[in-house]
Formats: C-alpha cells, sequence, structure tokens
C-alpha cells in the first residue's frame, strides 16, 4: 500500500512539473460565436470593386541593390496596413517583382475603395543598415541572381502594419527576409513616404535570429485615427506567426518581449486550436485595439492538414477575432470559435497560394470600417462594416 501510494504522489508530482513548463496564458472555457457584443462585425466584401488592388506589370524601380531597372509588382500585391491622413486612407501594400523580392508601395485613396497608387516603391532593400536582414544570402555570396529561379531568391521588406503616436509620428512593424529567416523589424516616418530603419524589435543575442514577423501594435481610436496606446504607462505590441507572444515598450522604438522569469522562454498568449479554423496557426492582423471592453486583436488563422475545420480546405487562412484584458494585455478573455472572413471567390482560392485571405489593415473612415486584405497572396480587397467606433 505504502508502495502504491508513493507512486500515486510521484505521478502527481510528474504532472504538476510538466505542466508547470508550459508558460501559455490559459484560455477561457468556452469562447463565443461570431455575434458577440465585443466583436467588430457586419463586414461586407465589396464584390462590385474587388479586388481593388492587382499587380503593375509595368510598373518599374530602380533597384539599388540590382542596380538596374525591375518591374517591382509584376508578381503579386497582397498584405496591406492602412492609415488616415488628411481625408484620405493611405494603403501601404506589399509588391513582389518576378523574383519575389518584396517591396512597400503606396496607394491613396478619397473614398477608401479606389485606389491611385504611387509609381515607385516608398520603402526597399537598400545597401543600409539593414542590408544583411533584407536581401537573400544566395545573393550576396553569388552575385547576381539567376533570372530562372522564381522561388530560389525571394527575400526584401514584407507585410507592413503601420501606427500613428500621439505626436504625429508613424510606425510601421515589417518583416525583413533574407531567404532563410524573417525578423520583426521596425521604420518610423513624419510623412508616411520617407522612412527611417530602426532594426531589429528582437535585439538580444539569444532572440535575433529567431524567426519572427507580424507586429500589431496596441492602439486607441481618436477621431479618424488610430494612435498607439499606454497600458499601465507601456506600449504593447502582439507578434508571432504559429503562437503569439508580447512585448512592451516605452518610446516605441525598443521593445522587451514578455518572458517566463523561471524558463526565459517567450510567453505564448495565444495559440492554435485543433477542430477550428485556426488549428495549425495564428498571426495578427492589424493592429489591435483598445477599448471600453479589453484590447480587441483581429488574426489571422491557418486550416491544419488534419484534425482542423473540416469545412475547410488545408491551410486555409481565414480572420477571427480574439478579446485580451484592457490592462492586463497577456490575459485573453474571450475568443470567437468561428472566422468572420474566409476565402469564397476566385481571386481568394486561387492564387501564388491558394485558399487565403490574410487581414492586415483595418481603418475608421467616413463613419464606417473599411478592412483590407490580400487574396491567394496575389492581390488585395476590402470589407466594409458600418457598425459604429469602439
Amino acid at each position: 500500500m505504502y508502495r502504491l501510494f508513493s507512486l500515486f504522489i510521484s505521478y502527481c508530482l510528474l504532472a504538476l512539473t510538466i505542466l508547470s513548463c508550459v508558460r501559455n496564458v490559459s484560455e477561457p472555457a468556452e469562447s463565443v460565436d461570431v455575434a458577440g457584443d465585443w466583436i467588430l462585425g457586419g463586414f461586407t466584401k465589396v464584390d462590385s470593386l474587388n479586388p481593388i488592388l492587382q499587380p503593375s506589370p509595368d510598373a518599374r524601380f530602380y533597384c539599388p541593390l540590382r542596380q538596374d531597372s525591375v518591374r517591382w509588382e509584376e508578381r503579386n500585391v497582397l498584405n496591406p496596413s492602412a492609415v488616415v491622413k488628411e481625408g484620405r486612407v493611405f494603403l501601404f501594400y506589399r509588391a513582389q517583382d518576378s523574383m519575389g523580392t518584396s517591396r512597400i508601395g503606396l496607394a491613396v485613396s478619397e473614398d477608401g475603395l479606389n485606389f491611385i497608387k504611387e509609381k515607385t516603391p516608398v520603402f526597399h532593400p537598400d545597401r543600409d543598415s539593414m542590408y544583411d536582414y533584407e536581401w537573400n544570402f544566395r545573393k550576396r555570396e553569388e552575385g547576381k541572381a539567376l533570372e530562372d529561379c522564381e522561388s530560389c531568391y525571394f527575400d526584401g521588406v514584407e507585410d507592413p502594419r503601420i501606427i500613428e503616436d500621439e505626436d504625429g509620428t508613424y510606425w510601421m512593424t515589417y518583416t525583413a527576409y533574407d531567404g532563410d529567416k524573417a525578423r520583426l523589424s521596425l521604420a518610423s516616418s513624419r510623412d508616411l513616404v520617407n522612412w527611417t530603419k530602426h532594426g531589429l524589435v528582437l535585439t538580444s543575442p539569444e532572440l535575433r535570429d529567431l524567426w519572427s514577423k507580424s507586429g500589431a501594435i496596441v492602439g486607441r481610436l481618436v477621431g479618424d485615427k488610430v494612435i498607439a496606446a499606454r497600458i499601465r504607462g507601456k506600449y504593447w505590441m502582439y507578434f508571432g506567426d504559429t503562437d503569439l507572444f508580447l512585448a512592451w515598450s516605452e518610446d516605441l522604438i525598443h521593445w522587451q518581449p514578455a518572458t517566463d522569469e523561471e524558463s526565459g522562454k517567450l510567453i505564448r498568449v495565444m495559440h492554435p486550436r485543433k477542430g477550428y479554423f485556426d488549428s495549425r496557426l495564428v498571426e495578427p492582423g492589424p493592429y489591435a485595439l483598445l477599448n471600453g471592453q479589453g484590447v480587441l486583436l483581429i488574426y489571422n488563422g491557418s486550416n491544419a492538414a488534419n484534425y482542423g475545420e473540416e469545412a475547410y480546405p488545408r491551410f486555409t487562412y481565414a480572420a477571427g477575432q480574439a478579446l485580451f484584458d484592457g490592462e492586463n494585455p497577456h490575459k485573453l478573455i474571450d475568443r470567437t470559435k468561428k472566422d468572420f472572413l474566409h476565402p469564397e471567390k476566385d481571386y481568394e482560392k486561387v492564387g501564388e497560394v491558394n485558399e487565403v485571405c490574410f487581414v492586415e489593415g483595418l481603418v475608421r473612415f467616413k463613419e464606417k470600417w473599411f478592412l483590407y486584405y490580400g487574396t491567394g497572396d496575389s492581390k488585395i480587397a476590402v470589407a466594409v462594416s458600418d457598425r459604429g467606433p469602439m
């Protein structure tokens, strides 16, 4: 009997030890559907115009690294961010040339639906402090890229997310990709055209080479602008593209990831769920929105190859929403069971990557919400909601 009791105690201690190593914030016992009062709902795809942005095969840009004129958005346009300035919507989008190098273009709209593109990118890889992180390592080693290789040399600056601060400076998180690793990076601008690169978000030796992406800074709606908001004196950012992590800053330049004091590992604040649309991965969408109910995060989920949402094909990207505590942004309060936007149209289901609706831009404009998203990793579309401010 004593031996059995000792074995029982040993197993209990082992179970507690295993559980103590998992530093996820607890999920709520139940999640609401897409009709909860905290959810930003009512989005309708603008089928009469979508896709609102497509590649411009003839647009040219002199690349300072290739030292040649390139068709900088010949291949794809995707994954846009948006801000409102002086009564217009400024849409920043990722554009790829034929070899997969990504640069960031700008398009401007008076109505949030019809956009005029700038002729050249406003943000791109250059021979600067970020060269090693934004230019494919094979190009650096071999010189000129092989023209007949369509996928060997992917690199560049990807997937912008932009928010304004109290002083009128715009902050952009983006992915620097060198053909091997993606690294979350940061830039700022006063005019949305001229940008200063501030380097990597994760700067410590043990984290600087960690695969990291998709930084969504927490903001608050002020009029028709979303302004970076402090929670308990600090700015906060959700990031990650498998699990979601959290970082904080006192000045929007220097960021400290939230880590567990015992293990030193990054704290996961949200993770994929088997049986749901986000069974494979979760990834932030636009900035997170602080309101009276908490921190609302629109996020992208991908469907797993098995044990996912059976109604969707494997690897389908769809969008959901999560609510975090407004005083403790690491604490997940609730999360939608179902997505609110998924691939249905041909241009969403077929592209560079099939079955993709990837949400990344959100603005409050002309008393409506405009949600901008990439489709099939190839084009850009918009959905609009009449719901009031949150």
